[in-house]
């Protein structure tokens, strides 16, 4: 494969929600697994969460063999990158001729394949459909336009579980595009990318940080919430989304969720 053709071709096209299209992907399909190389993927927060499950290894040990960090464009942010194997294609670590190893838990980039997703910058009004657009992410090597099933972009979301990982990561996203709409000479200090990326990517020192350190003593957090982060992840993941967006993006007078305490 030619470095043009491992190239995607993103198709200009605004696609709604209940845009159709049709599309396939199996073992029968010509090009099958093909698209697990010469990609590059970002890793959401709850990627991380369900991959390092399914690995059976802690944040620390998942971050350190199968991601990259990065900062990401226009934001200045930390973000991380699925480590890819160093052969000739570019291979992502979970794929082999059969299929993927990790396919129940793949990220959330591989459950929208072949679309693609964008949002529309922060505080812009307008309903659901106003706020995401959809495109395609148009792979010539791709067969699978070929075949016949038919969807529409909400179905697929729902087929693929994408809208239960976009529910879960809509915190981080929000971050993202509050960051980006920010003037491009207000820049974040090495100790607040580094809280950035510990919260969003790192629970298990997140989590060490919350309960471990003097925080609780200079933050206000409901006891409730505090038992169900002790076990939950998720729960301790949505927690620092918040905190991060009370700390850096809300200004003082605005109502903020963790007040420091007096």
């Amino acid at each position: 494969m030619s470095e043009s053709e491992n190239k995607a071709d993103i198709v200009p096209i605004r696609m709604g929600r209940n845009t159709g299209f049709q599309f396939e992907c199996h073992k029968d399909v010509s090009c099958f697994t093909k698209c697990c190389r010469g990609i590059d993927i970002i890793l959401t927060p709850y990627d991380i969460i369900r991959l390092k499950k399914k690995l059976e290894l802690s944040s620390e040990e998942f971050l350190a063999i199968y991601t990259e960090p990065h900062l990401f464009e226009k934001t200045d942010l930390p973000v991380v990158t699925l480590k890819l194997l160093d052969d000739e294609i570019r291979s992502c670590p979970f794929v082999r001729d059969e299929g993927c190893l990790v396919y129940d838990d793949r990220p959330t980039t591989c459950r929208y394949y072949p679309l693609g997703v964008g949002n529309l910058s922060h505080g812009e009004e307008g309903g659901d459909d106003d706020k995401d657009f959809f495109f395609f992410v148009n792979e010539p090597h791709c067969k699978g336009f070929e075949e016949k099933k038919e969807w529409t972009v909400e179905s697929w979301r729902a087929d693929q579980g994408v809208d239960i990982h976009d529910e879960i990561n809509a915190g981080w996203t929000d971050l993202i595009v509050r960051k980006r709409s920010f003037p491009p000479n207000v820049q974040w200090t090495p100790k607040a990318k580094e809280m950035f990326f510990m919260a969003c990517y790192n629970m298990d020192a997140f989590k060490r940080f919350v309960f471990e350190s003097p925080f609780l003593t200079k933050f206000d957090v409901d006891e409730a919430r505090l038992e169900k982060m002790k076990t939950d992840e998720l729960a301790l993941l949505e927690f620092g989304f918040l905190w991060l967006r009370d700390v850096f993006f809300l200004k003082e007078d605005e109502n903020k969720l963790f007040k420091p305490k007096s």
